[in-house]
């Protein structure tokens, strides 16, 4: 990879805007490109946006519709490759990763030494965020995906306790159904059936399978007879939505467990905000807890921001932006809006509300036991080659064109093929 360019004069700049110095008239800005479209996600965005904007710092919002980033990476390429990169770019995982390696980023290593970022992000996420020792990237948050969301109403109303084992989620699904309420809201998108499957497939391969099978890619684990009990319970839960799901943005099967119109949905931390938007509180409308069989481990995204070489230096505003998202006030304040928690090791969750503060505690213990886990789904556990071909096994198996017996021969195949 590429030595990255870099100016301690731009960087100096950088830090004196911090302190309102620096473009404090107003010129220079960012033109941000991010999928964060929905009302929880926009009400978090708008703590970075007047962060910056304090600092008279423009900002420019380019959102990309679409949970899992597909499209906004699409828009991405286009731009690039048209020599017109945006000055930072939502990203995940790997994506980061391959977009250093072509040697599109600017390097943040200055303002990241005067931070001290090296002390207070985690390993797991560094590893996403510097390649060749060389901070590309800013890192925001850290999502979890292995949370089950449910509408406390409807489980009391039907006497369901939460769920500690898979038998007795199958269970709950049972009564939900016989009462004429769906019992799980769910889109029927690759990377919303891939997330589904991060927690099934913990839950019945445990962590060490898990780890085998989709970070060591070894084939014994991916073709399995605890991978064929993974994808007969992805069966189940497909019998269990409702017949409308194809195509749902994940936002709007959030919104039918808040209306009670479902019991359950799977999905990352970010559908808290969803909950917070509405006005719910957790413990009282809503109920937050780990899939079951997967109450001890962690899967893991993070997002982060991409600052794109804009002419071989980092600007100014690049790394007012990398400070700002960095800053112990920000990670707080943004994070108990979005439903994450935060990148940095050394924040309070005295402002987290109960299902933030059990996030925090979870990804904690997880980290020191050794079962915190880059999701499949959300491109942390293997490149996009191997998540796209776990995505394709997955979404046809859930759309019904594979038994669970065919679907683990094509999940070893695809993998195969892919790395």
């Amino acid at each position: 990879m590429r030595s990255f360019l870099k100016t301690k004069t731009a960087i100096a700049l950088a830090l004196s805007v911090t302190a309102g110095s620096a473009v404090a008239d107003g010129h220079g800005g960012v033109e941000v490109l991010h999928w964060w479209t929905s009302g929880g996600e926009a009400a978090a965005l708008n703590v970075l946006k007047d962060d910056l904007e304090a600092q008279g710092i423009a900002w420019t919002d380019m959102p990309v519709a679409g949970g899992g980033g597909e499209q906004a990476m699409t828009v991405l390429r286009a731009r690039v490759t048209a020599g017109n990169a945006p000055t930072a770019v939502q990203g995940l995982g790997f994506d980061i990763i391959d977009w250093a390696n072509q040697g599109a980023l600017a390097n943040l290593n200055d303002v990241a030494a005067a931070e001290g970022w090296d002390d207070v992000i985690p390993a797991a996420l560094q590893q996403f965020a510097k390649v060749d020792g060389e901070w590309v990237s800013a890192p925001v948050n850290v999502h979890s995906t292995n949370w089950v969301w449910a509408n406390k109403s409807v489980l009391d109303a039907n006497g369901i306790a939460v769920p500690e084992t898979w038998e007795d989620f199958a269970a709950a699904l049972e009564t939900l159904s016989a009462a004429g309420v769906t019992p799980i809201a769910h889109g029927g998108q690759p990377w919303q059936d891939a997330t589904v499957f991060d927690a099934v497939a913990m839950s019945a391969l445990g962590p060490d399978g898990y780890r085998s099978a989709f970070i060591d890619l070894d084939p014994e684990a991916l073709g399995s007879d605890a991978m064929k009990e993974a994808f007969d319970r992805m069966a189940v839960i497909r019998a269990n939505v409702d017949d409308n799901f194809s195509g749902r943005d994940w936002n709007l099967a959030t919104a039918m467990v808040i209306n009670g119109e479902a019991g359950f949905q799977m999905m990352g931390d970010w559908a808290k905000g969803e909950f917070l938007n509405a006005g719910e509180v957790p413990g009282e409308d809503f109920l937050c807890f780990r899939f079951p069989g997967t109450q001890d481990q962690v899967t893991f995204n993070a997002d982060q921001f991409m600052m794109f070489d804009q002419g071989g230096n980092v600007s100014a505003e690049q790394a007012a932006l990398a400070t700002a998202i960095l800053s112990p006030s920000f990670q707080s304040a943004f994070n108990v809006v979005k439903g994450s928690v935060p990148a940095r090791t050394d924040v309070s969750d005295a402002d987290f509300d109960a299902c933030g503060k059990q996030g925090m505690a979870d990804l904690a213990a997880a980290a020191e036991s050794g079962n915190l886990f880059g999701s499949v789904a959300h491109g942390h556990a293997n490149e996009a080659s191997v998540k796209n071909a776990i995505y394709d096994v997955v979404t046809a198996h859930f759309n019904g064109e594979f038994d669970s017996e065919t679907a683990v021969d094509e999940l070893v195949t695809a993998v195969e093929i892919a790395q």
